[in-house]
């Protein structure tokens, strides 16, 4: 075991394994980072998210901030002369929570990079107060000035009010470090959403066995439930045609029973999981040029199937959807019987 410093200063011991590891995935990031966006983009990383080991990554642009890097492992010397830094670890908690849940569904970010290129510190010289605080800062001045001039009654009354017009302010402003966090994971949405944004779905692999009688109602409840054929091939010395399609999990409820039904029993499934596809259609599209309002209407109320994965998901988990329940809500018919 190796021994390593923390920015906190508490030591770490790490395997040799681990360390190997590291510098395999160190090489295989600078690998896939090529082209001249991604030039020292492996040295730059802050963090990776969510829960500091997801597929998300947030890069550190500002060129006033110097930091150690996320590698700061492997460099002992580098490890030890870290030093910890709050504001720091407080734009990695932003990060790690918006790409925990995204703006889309509430669920966790795949394959995103987020990039700081700027941060800016106010100076609190001279803070501009709210009508609230400055009233507070009246009553406390006005009630000092007289407890100077007056009995141990009114000294008593302008330290309540300084101890008002201190848990105001700190009610007001809060903690940097939480306002950090909140803005950071503010930031992280509003940068996700200015993007074109897409969902990624989990794919089975779909291992199918069916005769050549049934064969194309196969490929039918298949097409029906956004299924994809890879290949197919005939087993030989028999009649029996082997299918491997990928079929998303959102569509797979109910698929063996509709397609043994649809077949006879002469056709059946073998689901497993495969991985996670990109959908390539845009859950916010709407019409803009005249060809797609002649193709798909004005209100292009035909299907998405990203869009009905999205509102799916987000019925479930009680969020808001944005659709209308009532088209036109001039006429009104009464449920009342006429006398």
């Amino acid at each position: 075991l190796m021994n390593m410093s923390l920015r906190e200063g508490r030591p770490m011991d790490v395997n040799p394994g681990t360390l190997e590891d590291i510098v395999k995935l160190k090489d295989q990031l600078k690998n896939l980072f090529q082209g001249r966006k991604w030039r020292n983009a492996v040295e730059r990383i802050w963090a990776f998210g969510p829960r500091r080991y997801g597929p998300n990554i947030l890069l550190n642009n500002i060129k006033e901030y110097s930091r150690p890097s996320v590698w700061q492992c492997l460099d002992p010397a580098g490890a030890e002369a870290a030093v910890l830094r709050d504001l720091d670890n407080s734009i990695i908690s932003g990060f790690q929570l918006a790409t925990l849940s995204g703006p889309m569904c509430e669920e966790p970010l795949m394959g995103v990079c987020f990039s700081i290129e700027r941060w800016d510190m106010l100076s609190s010289a001279n803070p501009v107060a709210p009508p609230e605080q400055r009233d507070l800062m009246e009553e406390y001045s006005n009630t000092h000035e007289v407890s100077q001039s007056t009995s141990e009654e009114m000294t008593s009354g302008s330290n309540k009010a300084e101890q008002r017009f201190d848990t105001a302010s700190a009610d007001c402003y809060g903690p940097v470090s939480g306002q950090l966090i909140a803005a950071t994971k503010e930031a992280c949405r509003h940068a996700f959403q200015a993007q074109p944004q897409r969902l990624m779905a989990a794919m089975y692999t779909c291992d199918i066995m069916a005769t050549a009688e049934v064969l194309g109602r196969v490929y039918g409840v298949l097409g029906k439930r956004e299924g994809r054929v890879l290949h197919e091939e005939m087993k030989e010395g028999t009649d029996m045609f082997l299918i491997k399609a990928v079929l998303p999990i959102a569509e797979s409820f109910g698929f063996a029973d509709e397609i043994r039904k649809r077949t006879s029993g002469l056709a059946s499934p073998q689901l497993v999981f495969s991985h996670w596809e990109v959908i390539s259609s845009d859950p916010y599209w709407v019409p803009t040029t005249e060809e797609e309002y002649l193709h798909f209407g004005e209100k292009a109320d035909s299907e998405n199937q990203a869009l009905k994965y999205m509102n799916a998901v987000r019925r479930r988990k009680g969020l808001y959807v944005e659709e209308k329940i009532v088209e036109h809500a001039e006429k009104q018919r009464t449920l009342s019987k006429n006398k």
